[in-house]
């Protein structure tokens, strides 16, 4: 019965009612248009396949609709094409909103106590899981310890991930359940912190986490399925209406079938494998056609350069600032990093590495030249985060036509922390966004969720302001490399669309364009910057079809 029901779903999913088409009369509307240039609207017409017949402004005649279509009155509210996230991990954020998160604990007192809270409601839960810790937030000098966890949990394994997914956090039970001793051995590419004596402290960074998370018990097929239910809910609330998906492996994948199949997906989600093994098992061959009306398409590889700054894993070109003995985690030595770049494009599939130091983006950079007279410019290859870049290295996203996958947001979250990582002269290459505009690169917009929040407003603010949510600090952290809030706007829309290979079908509202819109609260291009992060979606539209309503309260 409950298939059967699924398969009608899929029916009506697949085809709006009646065949019907929509106009929507008396919107502030606005979209950019392939060239840039922001146009004005205030009807909206989108045909029975969900793809815009025509954006009509103020004056032109209402076009006459027959029996059976449907039009909605905006109320003058604003309407704008559905937002791009252009780095984000689906499966993480659904999985966090079920479990335990640490990201709005002050201090290491209050992140105990949300443990302890959490524990005693999950008497039954043979592990306790969950992420978003962040020592620098808490005003630590170093990282937690497993002691830490012990005071509160003694006897149930606890693993909680870093904030950005690049450090896990263990107490003594699970440490004795992986088989962690002062024997065991850094991974490549990984570190297991130590105590002066040697002895594992209870962080684990990079690769050094597979460690324990090898014996930590997987998701069950239900819970997976639920944590991809709260994640579409949390981007259509969000008015997110793609995202590039960074990492996605071939249970995600074929949860994502199913979803499709049932006509469950209200998102459209651009794939990128979780590295070469995941490619091999979902589409060995070449990326897989467009899917259920150009929602799904596994068309990148995500590879992995270093690790992350917060966790002092990101590679850098000398030494940390607060760390001399270290210079960050190389992942991928030379040759490895072109063979897996010249397959990838070779197999026809994009390119998308993580690189968060100088030494890793140059390391991308070098590789990505090696095999541009190969393969040249057409796959848009990426380099996802771009934060720590030697000044020589910005203009060469430009000449060898690299993407600069950034995420707003990590800036301003980051700003406590980069300058003692790093050092104040490093930081004019830092997360230097007007710098790489003004070089001539493209830049793409996204959030990394759920290392920060998924709201795409937070990263406009952020882009504009350079300020947290906050306010901070006055006048923003290095606000020369700000972005005006219409080229934040397309980072968000026809500049994701672009990265995502998808510009002749989302990212504007231009005839021909699916009709994925959002309508907001307030108008973002006319309230001061400061507002951004307070613009609230009250609908979110798919393929002319609506996905999300804000109940009143």
């Amino acid at each position: 019965m409950i298939r059967v029901l699924f398969a009608l779903l899929a029916l009506a999913f697949a085809l709006p009612a009646e065949a019907a088409k929509t106009l929507i009369v008396n919107a502030n509307g606005y979209t950019l248009d392939g060239n840039g240039t922001l146009k004005r609207f205030q009807m909206l017409l989108v045909g029975d396949d969900g793809k815009v017949l025509a954006a009509l402004p103020r004056g032109a005649t209402e076009p006459k609709l027959a029996a059976g279509d449907y039009k909605l009155d905006a109320r003058g509210r604003t309407l704008v094409p559905g937002l791009i996230d252009a780095h984000g991990h689906v499966m993480d954020l659904g999985i966090g909103l079920r479990q335990l998160n640490l990201a709005p604990a002050i201090s290491l007192a209050d992140a105990q106590s949300r443990i302890a809270a959490h524990a005693k409601a999950n008497g039954t839960s043979t592990w306790l899981l969950g992420r978003g810790w962040n020592q620098v937030s808490w005003g630590l000098n170093a990282f937690p310890k497993a002691t830490d966890l012990d005071a509160v949990v003694p006897t149930r394994p606890v693993w909680l991930e870093r904030v950005d997914g690049n450090a896990g956090w263990a107490n003594t039970a699970a440490m004795k359940a992986a088989g962690i001793t002062r024997a065991s051995k850094d991974p490549p590419g990984g570190r297991i912190v130590r105590d002066a004596s040697g002895n594992p402290t209870g962080v684990f960074t990079d690769a050094a986490k597979a460690l324990v998370e090898k014996v930590v018990p997987p998701l069950s097929a239900g819970e997976m399925e639920k944590s991809f239910e709260a994640a579409l809910d949390h981007m259509a609330k969000l008015g997110l209406t793609s995202v590039h998906d960074m990492g996605v492996s071939p249970g995600a994948w074929s949860l994502y079938r199913t979803f499709g199949d049932e006509g469950r997906l209200t998102v459209r989600i651009t794939g990128y494998a979780d590295g070469m093994p995941a490619m091999e098992a979902i589409s060995p061959l070449r990326p897989t056609p467009w899917l259920y009306q150009d929602r799904l398409r596994l068309q990148g590889i995500k590879l992995f350069a270093d690790g992350a700054l917060g966790s002092q894993g990101a590679w850098l070109l000398a030494p940390y600032a607060d760390e001399p003995t270290s210079r960050g985690l190389q992942y991928l030595d030379d040759a490895r990093m072109k063979n897996l770049f010249s397959r990838a494009n070779f197999l026809g599939y994009q390119v998308a590495v993580h690189a968060i130091g100088d030494a890793a983006n140059r390391q991308a950079l070098d590789s990505f030249a090696e095999i541009r007279p190969t393969y040249g410019d057409g796959f848009r290859n990426r380099i996802e985060h771009a934060q720590v870049i030697d000044v020589a290295d910005i203009p060469r996203f430009a000449e060898l036509k690299i993407i600069a996958s950034v995420q707003p947001t990590h800036a301003t979250s980051d700003k406590a922390m980069a300058e003692d990582r790093v050092g104040a002269q490093r930081l004019e290459g830092a997360y230097a966004w007007s710098a790489l505009r003004k070089a001539g690169a493209h830049l793409a917009l996204g959030s990394d969720f759920p290392v920060e929040p998924a709201n795409p407003f937070y990263g406009l603010h952020a882009a504009v302001t350079r300020q947290d949510r906050e306010g901070q600090p006055p006048g923003g952290w290095r606000p020369d490399q700000a972005m005006t809030f219409r080229q934040a706007f397309a980072g968000f829309t026809v500049d994701a669309a672009h990265a995502g290979l998808m510009e002749s079908k989302v990212g504007s509202l231009e005839t021909g364009r699916w009709a994925d819109f959002i309508l907001l609260d307030r108008d973002p291009f006319t309230i001061s910057p400061m507002e951004l992060h307070q613009v609230v979606v009250e609908e979110t539209w798919l393929a002319g079809q609506r996905v999300f309503v804000r109940k009143a309260p």
